[in-house]
């Protein structure tokens, strides 16, 4: 079984100097009738087919695969629902974790969130100076809501 433990943050940029290379991120859900997820991804030249159970706090199930590019591609075009999230994803080491931060584009535009796994829910971490506000559990943050309400409404 897999369990991804993972908190959000909302991030201010100017308080991060140079960012590293990051990678394109393009991703779409295919409609479920329960609380679970699934999702296509394709980051970079890779595809990837993921499915998560329901959020309970920072944690759920979260089983990930890797698929062919062309697969992901037409699954994005053909079988997932719309707009499709687009962002950059960079992964910055601080202390001893790696952050996630992805710079939302399209229907997101303006949207910056950092993402943070972690071992345990309890589990101890820094908070680095560019890390505002915790959005965990607003449901507003998570990626297939941002296709259902993307942030450009929510002005």
């Amino acid at each position: 079984m897999a369990l991804e433990i993972e908190k959000k943050f909302l991030v201010d940029m100017s308080e991060l100097d140079n960012l590293p290379s990051g990678i394109d991120i393009k991703q779409g859900y295919i409609k479920t009738t329960d609380n679970s997820v699934v999702r296509v991804r394709i980051k970079g030249n890779k595809g990837f087919l993921t499915i998560k159970g329901k959020n309970s706090g920072a944690s759920r199930l979260e089983f990930e695969y890797e698929i062919p590019y062309d697969d992901a591609n037409e699954m994005l075009e053909k079988l997932c629902s719309k707009p499709i999230i687009d962002k950059t994803r960079y992964e910055i080491r601080y202390e001893n974790h790696l952050w996630e931060l992805d710079i939302f584009y399209g229907e997101n535009e303006g949207l910056i969130v950092a993402e943070i796994e972690l071992e345990d829910e309890k589990e101890q971490f820094a908070l680095p100076s560019w890390v505002t506000k915790e959005v965990t559990e607003d449901i507003r943050y998570f990626n297939n809501q941002l296709m259902e309400n993307p942030y450009k409404n929510w002005k």
